[in-house]
């Protein structure tokens, strides 16, 4: 793999946290990085570019990714929130970043998808990319929408789109659930540059996760693509079993992928919810 490091590569929701604890990792691999988001990264280096811009404005985004070859769009609500809030960042928004990238000639995508789009999946069963999307909440809903508007830009525009359903990404897995999802911030730059940079890359889904023995999903077609990941949840297992014990038990959110996101408003039947 291989990318010219002079082409413009714009990352949006670069101020946001899993940005913040990315960026420094990819500076060292792609100077010039153009960052994007509504409000200025607090460690903005000296060789970084800013770009201000909303992705409810479509004359901010387009202005932020004229000239770019490339764009991880992380931007947008990173939690559940109301319908107003998921309508315009994640949607709206969403919308306005491909349709953008589409008119400035934007070569490649990789939408930050989650695995809350499949969250109503139960723990007990391993999934790969190629299911029916179960979302577990509204933000959910709005990351399967990103997924689906990915391909059609893919397949009618000819844009090279990579959604990554990334788990949790942090230095080390928070609670037992998270043993299962967990993605170090290394890792998860491996997969943008896999699609950044691998040449067979058309429209592909992969999971955002690290070696996790616990894992629920087969990320086989990232390792085909040659993602190699470092990060092992089990090194950290007594932390995060330590720090379950002091959250208790959720007998909704035990039970899905999802956790809490499956939990919240919940009105159903456990055994009816889910496939």
């Amino acid at each position: 793999m291989s990318l010219d490091k002079s082409r413009r590569i714009v990352f949006t929701g670069s101020a946001g946290g899993i940005g913040t604890m990315t960026r420094p990792l990819l500076a060292k691999l792609y100077p010039g990085l153009v960052l994007s988001d509504r409000v200025e990264p607090k460690d903005l280096q000296a060789n970084e570019t800013f770009v201000k811009a909303d992705l409810t404005r479509p004359e901010e985004v387009a202005a932020v990714v004229k000239g770019a070859h490339s764009v991880i769009h992380l931007g947008g609500h990173s939690v559940e929130g109301s319908w107003d809030q998921i309508l315009n960042a994640n949607i709206i928004g969403c919308y306005n970043l491909f349709e953008a990238a589409r008119t400035a000639d934007v070569k490649r995508v990789i939408f930050a998808s989650s695995n809350h789009a499949v969250g109503f999946y139960p723990r007990k069963r391993k999934i790969g990319t190629d299911v029916t999307v179960r979302p577990d909440s509204r933000y959910g809903v709005s990351k399967a929408f990103g997924e689906a508007l990915g391909a059609l830009y893919a397949d009618k525009h000819g844009m090279a789109v990579t959604c990554l359903r990334i788990g949790n990404v942090g230095y080390k897995p928070l609670d037992v659930r998270r043993l299962s999802i967990w993605v170090s911030p290394e890792d998860l730059v491996q997969l943008f540059q896999i699609g950044l940079e691998h040449p067979d890359i058309r429209f592909e889904i992969m999971y955002g996760a690290s070696d996790n023995a616990a894992s629920w999903w087969d990320n086989s077609r990232a390792h085909k693509l040659g993602y190699r990941p470092t990060g092992r949840a089990e090194d950290h297992r007594a932390h995060a079993e330590a720090e379950q014990k002091k959250i208790g038990p959720d007998p909704v959110g035990d039970v899905f992928q999802g956790g809490t996101f499956t939990s919240a408003e919940f009105t159903n039947d456990v055994k009816r919810a889910g496939p």
